[in-house]
Order: C-alpha cells, then sequence, then structure tokens
C-alpha cells in the first residue's frame, strides 16, 4: 500500500508567510526579493532596494515568521516577539540590517520591525524581546524608513566615510595639498554643481583630479555645506587663486588714468580690508560660480590616522 507524504500545517502557514512577503516586497515596494537557503542562521530572504528602476546595491535581511502563534502576546501597540539569545547575537553582528516580519494568516497582513539595540529590549529574566508594532504593515508606507536603514547604522557609515577618504588624509599628511574646484549654477534652485578634489601641483597647471562629484545643494549656501562635506579637514580659500582674482578686481575698480599715467584711487591693502574674507567664489558670471578652496588636515583627520594604523597594525587587544 503506497505511503501518501502529508504536508504539515505550519510548514503551510510558513511557505505561505514567505509568498506574502515577497509579494509585498515585489508588488508594494517594487523591491526585489531572494530567499535565502537554511544555511543562512535566522534569515529567511534579502530585500535589495530600487529606487527608480536602479538597483541600489542597499540589501536589507529579512527574518520571517507565519502563523497565529506569533500574535499571542498583545499589546495596545502591537506583539511581543522574543528571540532567543544566539539569533538576536547574529542578528545584530550580522553584515546587514535585520528586518523582523510576522505574517498574520487570518489577515493576510505582514508586520515588520527593525532590530537594532533600540527597539531590542532586555526582559526580567535575561531575555530579548521585540516589539512588532501594529502599524507597521510592510508596503509602500513602509519604503523611507526601510530604504533609510539599508543605508547602515549612522556610526558605521560615518567611520566608512573616513576610511574612504584615509588616502586623502594621507596626501594631506605627506605634505601634499588638496584642493577642491566648484562650480555652481547660480541660478539653478536645485542648488546643482560640482565639486572636483585634486592635488595642487604648484606649478600653475590645473589640479591633478583625484575625485569628482556632482550634488544638489538646493538652497543651502555651498559655504556652509562644503565644511561638512569635508569633515576630517579645515576648508579655506586657495590663496594664489583668490589674491589673483582679488588684485584683478582691485585693478578693475580701482585703476585711474591721468593722461599718460596710471595710478589706483585706493592702496590694495586699504581695498582688501574691505573684502569679505569667509568662503566665496572667486569668480561669479551671473551664471556659474567658481570656488577653489583649500583642505588642510583638522584634529579629526589626524586622530583618525592615528586610530586606522593602531586598527591595521599590531596584535588584537585583550577581549573578554
Amino acid at each position: 500500500m503506497a505511503i501518501m507524504m502529508r504536508r504539515m500545517p505550519a510548514a503551510k502557514v510558513g511557505s505561505e508567510g514567505v509568498t506574502h512577503t515577497q509579494l509585498a516586497v515585489q508588488d508594494e515596494l517594487g523591491w526585489l526579493f531572494r530567499e535565502q537557503p537554511t544555511e543562512d542562521y535566522g534569515i529567511d530572504a534579502h530585500v535589495e532596494i530600487v529606487e527608480t528602476e536602479e538597483v541600489l546595491g542597499r540589501l536589507l535581511a529579512l527574518q520571517i515568521k507565519s502563523g497565529e502563534s506569533w500574535f499571542k502576546e498583545a499589546t495596545q501597540d502591537g506583539w511581543w516577539f522574543r528571540p532567543d539569545a544566539e539569533h538576536v547575537q547574529d542578528w545584530l553582528h550580522h553584515s546587514l540590517p535585520v528586518v523582523v516580519v510576522l505574517y498574520e494568516p487570518k489577515a493576510r497582513v505582514c508586520y515588520w520591525q527593525l532590530v537594532s539595540r533600540e527597539t531590542l529590549q532586555r526582559t526580567r529574566q535575561g531575555g530579548w524581546k521585540l516589539l512588532v508594532p501594529c502599524n507597521q504593515i510592510l508596503g509602500k508606507e513602509a519604503a523611507s524608513v526601510l530604504c533609510e536603514a539599508a543605508e547602515g547604522d549612522p556610526y558605521v557609515l560615518r567611520i566608512r566615510d573616513l576610511q574612504l577618504a584615509r588616502p586623502w588624509m594621507e596626501r594631506l599628511a605627506a605634505g601634499e595639498r588638496l584642493v577642491i574646484d566648484i562650480e555652481e549654477w547660480v541660478n539653478k534652485t536645485s542648488g546643482r554643481g560640482e565639486i572636483v578634489l585634486g592635488v595642487d601641483n604648484e606649478d600653475g597647471q590645473p589640479p591633478t583630479e583625484l575625485a569628482s562629484w556632482p550634488i544638489m545643494l538646493g538652497l543651502s549656501s555651498y559655504a556652509e555645506v562644503v565644511q561638512g562635506l569635508f569633515a576630517w579637514a579645515e576648508v579655506g580659500l586657495h590663496e594664489e587663486t583668490y589674491d589673483e582674482a582679488d588684485w584683478d578686481e582691485y585693478d578693475t575698480e580701482c585703476r585711474v588714468w591721468d593722461s599718460e599715467i596710471i595710478f589706483h584711487s585706493e592702496e590694495y591693502s586699504d581695498w582688501k580690508q574691505g573684502r569679505f574674507s569667509g568662503l566665496r567664489p572667486y569668480a561669479d558670471d551671473g551664471e556659474v560660480a567658481l570656488w577653489r578652496l583649500e583642505l588642510t588636515l583638522n584634529e579629526l583627520g589626524t586622530a583618525f590616522l592615528v586610530v586606522d594604523r593602531f586598527g591595521t597594525t599590531g596584535k588584537r587587544q585583550l577581549v573578554q
């Protein structure tokens, strides 16, 4: 007599939960969903963010739990999810941000919560619990928060920015001069422009380009924003460029012809004292403003190089 294999109800509900999560990700959010093999402990799927049909390489890891049993511990704001300590440690140290998804089969709704040191809570017994809010339904409304989460931990991102800028810091520490050339489209409300980072060759030739970025600053002031873009350096005027531009402007404003004699109506030093000394363009034709600013390593950049050398050399410290 043939033996019929039966599919367990829990397996059916589990599969249904994965399917509905996939539909919410693909149809509601328009993102990519990739179910993960069982070898990835505590993670059922990866989600890749897509914006305006562009795959951005930003990922989330999902732990999907399906069934009514996950909704028994209700609160006014949602449901308590109680992961074991091993899962918590794996999630907090995972290379991707982790999201817990609870699938409610009767309503066919997926609820979600980010796993972080802020959302996880310790219990009196030494365990862990995570509140999955009833107003966090996996769909279009979740897009902005999940997009931001996919960027990663803000602390880690700031350190990563410093790591990416390390070669430029090292150039400054070695005595090279770095400049940033900016083209600002002054009549664009988008604040459109371009920044080019380069090495000042100090020979009259254009700087050797190291990197460039298009920017959209809206109505923000370039002078205020640019320092934040290079947090590891002090940003100042490139002396040679502004001296030349200031002299040309002074000569145009103050030159006086008297028969065949040329003189200036005001001393250059007196004229320059009235100039704004902060960050400013050296040229502006009403359409495009040009800036050339010089970077010098600041306290943050100097300290980071010290910490980075410590982190990349020597032996590990004792850990408890």
